[in-house]
């Protein structure tokens, strides 16, 4: 398996055909790391051997994709601990007490604390990404090691 930059025009459907967004991605790794561990995989797989121009669907299910909903991934929060004008559907970042940021998407609003949910707004759903490589070439070594701009590990949508 050859490790590829690639730059590629995405766009990103549900399972019924609507288009759910549409983006460039310029100088993107098609594979790295444990990249059967990460988000993602399944586009990193259907990246491979991609050729200039070449145009390309590739469905997966939500478990390829974003993962599925994981109902244990919605919290209560402190409300006190939130800025005042914090509101339904933003997306805050919290620093665990291990040091680790995550982010989550306020559902509610209650009194004295607030839900949030920590799955990815796409997490659950079966993707459809048509893609069209603008370009495409094997990647050099060291670009392979130095780069953390892989495919897996990118928040394309």
């Amino acid at each position: 398996m050859s490790i590829q930059v690639i730059s590629f025009k995405c766009v990103l459907k549900n399972k019924i055909g609507t288009i759910i967004s549409s983006t460039f991605n310029r100088d993107v790794l098609t594979a790295g790391q444990n990249d059967a561990t990460v988000m993602l995989s399944g586009l990193t797989k259907g990246l491979q051997n991609i050729s200039k121009g070449e145009k390309r669907s590739i469905s997966l299910s939500a478990e390829e994709a974003y993962g599925l909903y994981d109902p244990k991934k919605v919290v209560f929060f402190p409300r006190k601990k939130l800025s005042g004008t914090t509101k339904k559907g933003e997306v805050i970042t919290i620093l665990s007490k291990s040091g680790i940021s995550r982010s989550y998407r306020v559902l509610e609003l209650h009194s004295d604390f607030v839900s949030l949910d920590g799955n990815h707004p796409l997490a659950g759903q079966d993707l459809i990404f048509e893609i069209e490589a603008l370009d495409a070439r094997d990647a050099t070594d060291e670009e392979i090691s130095e780069s953390q701009n892989i495919v897996a590990t990118q928040t394309l949508h």
